[in-house]
C-alpha cells in the first residue's frame, strides 16, 4: 500500500532553516505529482509546495515564495521541502501528499 513518511520537524528560532523529507513507498514515485501541506492550530491545511512529476515543475504559495524550495529525487522517492528564513507564522503540522494518500505530518515549530 502506499506509504508517506515525513521527517526534518523541529523547533527552530526565526530566520532558521530546516528541511523536511518525505520518502514514498508502494507506488511508481517518478510518475506522480508531490504537494507539500501544512496546517497551523485552528486553521485550515494550507498548500505549501508542488512539484511535477517527470520535468518538476514547482508551485509555491505566495506566503512562501522565496524562502521555501521544493525538490525531488527519484532515485531515492522522497521530496523534500528546504526551509529558509522561517517565520513564526510557519508553525505548523507539514504533511506530505501524493498518489491521493497523506503521510503522518512532521511538527515545525519557530519561536524564540
Amino acid at each position: 500500500q502506499v506509504q508517506l513518511v515525513e521527517s526534518g520537524g523541529g523547533l527552530v528560532q526565526p530566520g532558521g532553516s530546516l528541511r523536511l523529507s518525505c520518502t514514498a513507498s508502494g507506488f511508481t514515485f517518478s510518475k506522480y505529482s508531490m504537494i507539500w501541506y501544512r496546517q497551523a492550530p485552528g486553521k485550515e491545511r494550507e498548500l505549501v509546495a508542488s512539484i511535477s512529476s517527470l520535468v518538476s515543475i514547482r508551485n509555491y504559495a505566495d506566503s512562501v515564495k522565496g524562502r521555501f524550495t521544493i525538490s525531488r529525487d527519484n532515485s531515492k522517492n522522497t521530496v523534500y521541502l528546504q526551509m529558509n528564513s522561517l517565520k513564526p507564522e510557519d508553525t505548523a503540522v507539514y504533511y506530505c501528499y501524493g498518489k491521493q494518500s497523506w503521510g503522518q505530518g512532521t511538527q515545525v515549530t519557530v519561536s524564540s
